[in-house]
């Protein structure tokens, strides 16, 4: 007799369990039992209280204590130079409530005579959060309370950026999984205020893929005026509407975007133009920063008496090289048998983006961590990725412990360990890049398509027909456009 399922369950769609799909997942669940039976139906039947939702936000409050645990040194002890390197707990958290006066009350981008190296929300952020610690003045204590209320709060938008990834593909919610547990978050996500932009574009990415364009864009109008990076999904955006011919979706959100960006800054830069203009002039002029391939070029450059790279120098050709590396992904793009995917040309992008660019903060990972878990979700490659990044991450504090203590050489990490970190690091990414773009190229091998969807963060690009396609056998022939069946391969 066939099995009828009651009404509440008729609209529920069977999930991709990570057991079944993921080998490497599947290996290690032979030590409870093996993978879920091949009869079993999740997403058909009711979990009871345990739902994927909830297990993940147990995940990811797992994370987050163990993320304050790395911490633990320097809140018992103080973060003080070079202690909080060599115990590699070091927060800007605590070292700018000292040194931007935000233990003294001023606040960002108001208080006269104040400067603040980060866009305007950041700067918000950062000030709202000194007012929640109580007392007045700078001291272990209210440091400690800063730390902590930043730290809660991070937790809390992760939680919201693990909700956001899990609701964007119905059938995948388990990939979210990786946001939730991501050793690159435990350990960089409370050094700065960055989770709070990657919170941003998940939940912009999230109402894009349920085609709210407007809410979409205010929420990534919202993340770039946190930290500059979410502008980049435009770049994918833009090629998506002229593969498909759909300019209305880039528009819209677009202009949202835009009106957010300067409803937020505008009042800001009338009120403190110096203020506001600093965090502009200072990425302009500062010198290539800690982890950036122009940081460790200036490093063998230096032990070798070769000329280091001025910042003039690194700003053509970092800009040059971000270029380059977008008309690379256009071309594949427009010349990939099928349409990308949203998350693909955004990772891409934003790897590109952060290989290239003259700063690379120990916490930009976590820019890429729920990028690559709509992208590519594959846990062997995942993992490998995160613990050449764990590396770096103790690399960098080793390298600045040597820095700031002034210490024998054999009681810190030389010069070429670091440099191989940050090469090791590098290419990890690109290895990646590759990958996703190999799957661009082959829809086959993509594991999102492989179960019969198209794009799940496409929103009005998802199951879109082709109406530009370059011919990368004829370079001077197109598809206009596309036949409706090879939307579907």
């Amino acid at each position: 007799m066939q099995e009828t399922l009651p009404p509440a369950n008729r609209k529920r769609a069977r999930l991709v369990i990570p057991s079944r799909s993921d080998l490497l997942l599947r290996n290690f669940t032979e030590l409870v039992g093996g993978p879920l039976g091949r009869r079993a139906a999740p997403g058909l039947v009711a979990p009871g209280v345990f739902t994927v939702e909830r297990v993940l936000i147990i995940l990811t409050v797992l994370a987050a204590f163990a993320s304050i645990v790395v911490k633990d040194y320097c809140r018992v002890n103080g973060w003080t130079s070079p202690s909080q390197f060599y115990s590699t707990c070091y927060s800007d958290f605590p070292e700018l409530f000292r040194s931007r006066g935000l233990g003294d009350g001023a606040f960002p981008f108001l208080t006269p005579g104040s400067f603040f190296e980060y866009p305007v929300l950041m700067g918000l952020i950062a000030g709202v959060t000194a007012l929640l610690v109580p007392g007045h003045g700078v001291d272990d204590a209210r440091i400690l309370g800063y730390f902590d209320v930043n730290a809660t709060l991070i937790a809390v938008v992760w939680m919201i950026t693990v909700l956001a990834t899990a609701r964007m593909n119905r059938r995948r919610p388990w990939d979210a999984a990786m946001v939730a547990v991501a050793p690159g978050i435990i350990l960089a996500g409370v050094i700065n205020w960055d989770m709070w932009a990657v919170g941003l574009l998940a939940v912009g990415m999230y109402f894009f893929s349920r085609e709210r364009l407007v809410l979409a864009g205010v929420m990534i109008g919202l993340g770039t005026a946190t930290k500059v990076y979410p502008v980049l999904i435009f770049g994918a955006l833009l090629l998506l509407a002229m593969r498909t011919g759909k300019v209305r979706p880039l528009m819209v959100t677009a202009a949202a975007a835009a009106g957010t960006w300067l409803a937020v800054n505008i009042p800001f830069a009338a009120l403190n133009p110096a203020g506001w203009k600093y965090f502009y002039q200072f990425t302009q002029e500062r010198p290539a920063g800690y982890s950036s391939p122009w940081f460790a070029f200036n490093l063998v450059a230096e032990r070798l008496n070769w000329r280091p790279l001025g910042p003039d120098v690194i700003n053509s050709m970092a800009l040059n090289l971000f270029l380059l590396a977008c008309v690379l992904i256009a071309l594949l793009a427009l010349t990939a048998p099928r349409r990308p995917r949203v998350a693909q040309l955004t990772f891409l992008i934003v790897a590109a983006f952060i290989l290239t660019n003259k700063v690379y903060s120990p916490q930009f990972v976590i820019w890429l961590i729920p990028l690559l878990a709509l992208a590519r979700p594959r846990w062997r490659d995942f993992l490998v990725w995160q613990g050449i990044e764990g590396i770096h991450w103790a690399a960098v504090w080793m390298y600045l412990g040597q820095v700031t203590s002034g210490g024998a050489t054999q009681h810190n990490i030389d010069m070429p360990y670091y440099v191989l970190a940050v090469i090791l690091h590098m290419s990890a990414t690109a290895y990646l890049m590759w990958r996703v773009s190999w799957e661009v190229w082959e829809p086959r091998l993509d594991v999102i398509r492989f179960q019969g969807v198209d794009d799940p963060q496409g929103g009005p690009f998802n199951t879109a027909a082709d109406w530009l396609r370059l011919d990368p056998v004829h370079p001077g022939k197109s598809v206009w456009p596309r036949p409706k069946e090879a939307v579907h391969g």
